[in-house]
């Protein structure tokens, strides 16, 4: 028998993604529900080879619901995911509502799937940020060997990352320019069209913004307290898929080579690493795929047991809903959850 599961927020990108890849996966479910805000009741989303009309979120009844994947905001999950879970139904949230709660687990499935039996607290569990799960995912079978103290990243996020208003900013913007018009800034900070925005979420007395503040907390919630991270956030004119130059400094001595071999080794890792025209990952390259492509793996001579490496991955897919379903298949795999309406009958 399967799972009856609902999706919130399935108008959007994240969402849409949710509803595809839960086709595309065979997730065993009974019946997908596609919900949104009341102004989107009656849209048409596709789920495999079906078509789903859209229903209001503060409508629906979750009593017999078992899996609730929640992408709609972190104003709409602190408002409703309590109350998912509260009538018994799973919620997988895809905000940073919950994700620095200490009673509600923070997972990545390949790094920290133990961790996942959390979720009874409150019936909810939380994704990370598109931007730490790919790190975080191309850095523990490092750490599980050579011990990482101190991550350098830089990232390179595209436009996804904010949403369908960003990618729509950047397409007009480009069409403009082209065009010799002014292109028109609404949803960014400035121009991303043919630019670099370093600047990604709100800035903080110390400097940093939320987003660089999130990779921070999250890297050491997900995978170890004790390592220390500084991060550089930048928006690009991408439109899928976010990169990241990462440098780490180990406990262990570690040589290029027997971090490939390690990486190629490890869950959810695609090595891509020729020293020639085109032996690296780029955004093209991951958009619409599930792995996290490392390339550009080389030795640091700068620091003790020095690492640099070029981390690549889809943000919709991996940074948000491939990683909420890749939960899901935790929660059945390991028999956490069983489905309601088998348990009724």
């Amino acid at each position: 028998m399967g799972y009856k599961v609902a999706v919130v927020g399935a108008t959007g990108n994240v969402g849409r993604e949710m509803l595809a890849i839960l086709a595309e996966r065979g997730f065993p479910v009974s019946e997908v529900i596609p919900l949104a805000s009341r102004r989107s009741v009656g849209q048409e989303v596709s789920f495999g080879d079906k078509v789903l009309k859209v229903k209001a979120l503060e409508h629906f009844d979750f009593s017999d619901t078992d899996i609730c994947l929640m992408s709609a905001g972190g104003t709409v999950s602190k408002e409703w995911s309590p109350k998912i879970g509260a009538a018994g139904c799973v919620v997988i949230d895809n905000s940073s509502a919950f994700r620095y709660d200490s009673d509600v687990p923070l997972i990545v499935p390949e790094v920290n799937a133990d961790a996942v039996a959390g979720f009874t607290k409150r019936n909810i569990i939380a994704n990370p940020n598109c931007s730490t799960a790919q790190l975080v995912v191309a850095l523990k079978p490092l750490h599980d060997r050579f011990g990482i103290k101190r991550v350098v990243v830089s990232t390179y996020q595209s436009v996804s990352g904010a949403g369908k208003e960003g990618m729509d900013e950047l397409d007009r913007q480009t069409k403009a320019l082209y065009s010799m018009k002014d292109p028109e800034t609404k949803k960014f900070p400035a121009r991303i069209a043919f630019n670099l925005i370093p600047h990604i979420d709100v800035f903080m007395e110390d400097g940093y913004t939320k987003e660089e503040w999130k990779m921070t907390v999250e890297t050491k919630k997900i995978l170890d307290p004790k390592i220390k991270l500084t991060a550089t956030c930048v928006r690009v004119p991408v439109f899928i898929a976010h990169s990241e130059a990462v440098n780490i400094e180990c406990e262990q001595p570690i040589t290029a080579e027997e971090a490939r071999e390690i990486l190629r080794a490890a869950p959810g890792v695609l090595v891509i690493d020729k020293q020639e025209n085109g032996g690296y990952a780029t955004p093209l390259d991951a958009a619409g795929e599930d792995a996290t492509y490392v390339s550009r793996i080389r030795e640091d001579a700068t620091v003790e047991n020095g690492l640099a490496f070029w981390c690549v991955s889809d943000n919709l897919r991996k940074g948000a809903a491939l990683n909420a379903v890749q939960i899901a298949e935790v929660l059945i795999n390991r028999k956490l959850i069983q489905p309601r309406a088998k348990a009724a009958a």
